[in-house]
């Protein structure tokens, strides 16, 4: 992979996070943590929505060349997002916490970027 190529998907993906915050902060979601990181991977944001603990993936593209963000979350994937969502409600003494894995897709190829949130994704 080139270095522009990996320039431009880094710019995607901080594009992409940003819209994401504001889409929660719009619609009242409580932000835990952004880009958690341990031994076991990372996790580009977590937040709370009413009771639940949110674990999300955030998947920005400029088309559908590769098909749709949320297909590119593949199983080894959601084995890191577990295992570091584990560790996450481990070290906060959240363990009796109702959790969620999602996926928000970020459509940066309109005018208007478009945000899909696709609840309880997997597990």
């Amino acid at each position: 992979m080139s270095k522009n190529i990996k320039t431009e998907n880094k710019f995607k993906g901080d594009w992409g996070e940003k819209l994401v915050r504001s889409y929660l902060d719009k619609y009242g979601y409580e932000l835990l943590a952004r880009n958690f990181k341990c031994d076991l991977g990372e996790i580009d944001v977590i937040f709370k929505d009413k009771n639940e603990i949110v674990f999300a993936e955030i998947k920005s593209r400029n088309n559908m060349k590769f098909g749709r963000p949320a297909e590119s979350v593949t199983n080894f994937k959601m084995k890191h997002i577990l295992n570091v969502a584990k560790y996450f409600l481990y070290i906060n003494n959240l363990s009796d916490e109702f959790i969620r894995f999602d996926v928000i897709e970020v459509y940066l190829n309109s005018k208007k970027p478009i945000i899909n949130h696709i609840k309880g994704v997997f597990w």
